[in-house]
């Protein structure tokens, strides 16, 4: 039998609480026909200090848990979620923004689809009154939680969706904060849940909008890139360090062209362009193997295969990281000659603005390819260190299966 339970965080919403609450009710038909036989309404107060208390008290059918003081709307949802007895859990906000008839709508698609997450979805084409502001920054957000995830989202922030509660210990911890829904999304698409998306209408909400659009859009992008970091750490570094070694060779290959039509002197652009090309070079490296070797570090934190693939899926039979070290060979044996290089021909007379270039480009190579050299001796080690349990396992059946070999 299945059994919905649906949270509703509130702090000072006596002016839409019970209009919200009876919709709620008002579902319990639907729910039944698609196979949901029982509903259980939790409001959770997060330290109200108007009637809200009292008016979820008088309402037959929902059930009041009070935080002595304000928690914020995550601590709210979480304690909501803890005392919920249904096997899959529903929530949406107390101001009316979203609308509690299309609980049945999402509850059928989880069924239909054999989701574990579903989300109602404002950016999805419904009919949608959020200000201009907040719906760019949803935008933004949800593209932020896309490129990081390498699996599409039209809305990350939503703040209606039903879930099964089994569930929670993959996707825990959440934060206390409102920038629980867009961890969640992050959190369920790097746990390869099924998550899919069910397009909703969203209401103007009645009374005044708790959310500061800067501050917690800030927070927002922050947790999302955080969260993503501590799943699959090469996507987000991996993606800067190919930009800023994008960059790097766009440059190389404007230097090469003046170079080629006799320009030896650089202006005070090529100057600056070229010690960002520098500096970006050397970044970009250094981010893309931090980031796979972090990927390995969250391996061995998590017990569990390392996750290959920048683009959500490897691109290459052999990771990447497994050529570090050849590489890494290749770059500073070719810094070593060009060095070599410069040393005999300045020696021979050859005047500096007709070398510096090649000994730029010989310093850059040695380095980047000591840092992968590096970064590839760490990696080995701490696939050797998450490996030894399997390894242990392995040889200890061996012994397991001699001994009642030599017993026999």
């Amino acid at each position: 039998m299945n059994k919905l339970s649906v949270v509703i965080p509130a702090l000072n919403e006596e002016d839409s609480i019970e209009s919200v609450m009876a919709r709620v009710l008002s579902t319990r038909p639907d729910l039944d026909a698609i196979g949901f036989q029982d509903l259980e309404l939790i409001i959770v107060d997060d330290g109200s200090t108007d009637r809200t208390p009292e008016l979820v008290q008088a309402t037959d059918g929902a059930r009041l848990i009070s935080h002595r003081t304000n928690g914020g709307y995550g601590a709210a949802l979480k304690t909501g979620f803890a005392a919920a007895t249904g096997n899959w859990v529903g929530f949406l906000d107390a101001d009316g923004t979203y609308p509690p008839e299309f609980l049945p709508s999402l509850c059928g698609a989880a069924l239909a689809q054999d989701a574990d997450i579903v989300i109602g979805s404002r950016m999805a084409g419904a009919k949608s009154e959020m200000p201009f502001v907040r719906r760019v920054g949803n935008v933004m957000f949800a593209n932020l939680v896309s490129l990081i995830s390498a699996r599409r989202i039209t809305d990350s922030a939503s703040g209606m969706r039903v879930f099964k509660k089994s569930i929670l210990e993959r996707i825990y911890p959440l934060p206390d904060g409102l920038n629980l829904t867009p961890v969640m999304s992050t959190r369920a698409l790097h746990e390869r849940l099924n998550m899919i998306e069910v397009p909703i209408p969203y209401s103007e909400r009645a009374g005044r909008s708790k959310l500061n659009v800067m501050r917690d859009g800030v927070r927002f992008a922050q947790s999302i890139v955080w969260t993503a970091l501590a799943y699959n750490p090469v996507r987000p570094l991996g993606l800067i360090g190919l930009a800023a070694i994008a960059v790097t060779l766009l440059v190389g290959v404007w230097l090469i062209v003046q170079r080629l039509q006799g320009v030896t002197t650089l202006t005070p652009f090529g100057v600056f362009a070229l010690f960002t090309a520098v500096v970006l070079g050397v970044a970009g490296v250094s981010l893309f193997s931090l980031g796979a070797t972090f990927n390995y570090l969250v391996s061995l934190f998590y017990r569990q295969p390392i996750r290959q693939g920048l683009f959500g899926k490897p691109v290459f039979r052999t990771p990447v990281d497994r050529h570090f070290w050849w590489v890494g060979l290749v770059g500073i044996t070719t810094g070593i000659i060009l060095g070599i290089r410069s040393l005999v021909l300045g020696a021979q007379g050859w005047p500096m603005d007709r070398q510096w270039f090649w000994m730029l480009v010989g310093a850059m190579s040695a380095i980047i390819g000591l840092q992968l050299l590096i970064s590839w001796f760490i990696m080995r080690v701490l696939e050797q260190l998450s490996q030894r349990d399997k390894l242990v396992e392995k040889d200890m059946r061996r012994n397991g299966h001699a001994s009642r070999h030599v017993g026999a």
